[in-house]
């Protein structure tokens, strides 16, 4: 049987000529994207944008909502009330499903940015509360396998599907190494195809203590802001491909 793979990218997050001409070239690579809602970076006109080619590539557009913090663009832990934290989410959803509907297109996912993205992970009242924040607008869910997030979705019986970074270096316990740490962004090209190939036939990774670990994922994520992001993204593909595996968003799935 033929491996598929859904392929991912975070865009919208620099509406700058040269941010938005990367991501719409990212967007004939991959096949779905998350795109910023207004959070830690995006507006009604770069959603519009962003939204408007990937309707014309047929790509799956996910919402990527973040603690509403722009001037640490929401990479940094935020202390903020859980109902006005909800309320923001809510917000920030909204937004970008009301201008898909005013384009004639659809929201397919929900993934979080960030410091809320990892923070997450291992609280489950943060992790009820993106669960409920999908459920509200019926999305499925983008996080990490076997996290509070995975957990919560699961009790919710809502869509999962679960997630690893090719650009990014991983814990021994399975988590996303801290932005603050030395080597947290993979910058090798070759390391981050190697990375992206055993995360896509389940083998594992090699983490920053230098064991070797297993990351589930049914899709892989580049972010479009670290360097040289097009052309590892142009690499990842044509990497994928020469060994079966299909890129496609069709695999989304309750588990």
């Amino acid at each position: 049987m033929k491996r598929i793979i859904d392929l991912n990218a975070d865009l919208g997050e620099d509406d700058s000529p040269e941010g938005t001409a990367r991501d719409i070239a990212i967007m004939d690579i991959v096949s779905s994207c998350n795109i910023a809602c207004g959070g830690h970076a995006g507006s009604p006109d770069s959603m519009r944008t962003m939204l408007t080619a990937a309707k014309a590539r047929k790509l799956s557009a996910g919402a990527h909502p973040s603690y509403p913090d722009r001037a640490n663009f929401g990479r940094v832990s935020m202390d903020i009330k859980p109902a006005a934290l909800k309320a923001d989410l809510l917000r920030q959803v909204t937004m970008i499903q009301e201008i898909a509907n005013e384009l004639g297109t659809s929201i397919t996912h929900l993934k979080p940015h960030g410091a809320l993205y990892n923070d997450a992970q291992d609280d489950e009242l943060l992790a009820e509360m993106l669960v409920e924040v999908a459920q509200s607008e019926n999305l499925p869910l983008v996080s990490m396998a076997g996290s509070a997030v995975h957990e919560e979705a699961k009790k919710a019986e809502l869509a999962f599907l679960s997630e690893a970074f090719i650009d990014r270096r991983y814990t021994e316990r399975g988590r996303l190494l801290p932005r603050s740490q030395e080597g947290a962004v993979i910058a090798d090209d070759g390391e981050r195809i190697g990375q992206a190939l055993a995360l896509a036939k389940g083998e594992p990774v090699t983490t920053a203590e230098r064991t070797s670990k297993v990351i589930q994922a049914e899709t892989l994520c580049l972010h479009s802001d670290s360097d040289g992001a097009l052309a590892t993204a142009k690499a990842v593909r044509r990497a994928l491909e020469l060994e079966d595996i299909s890129i496609g968003s069709d695999v989304r799935c309750v588990s």
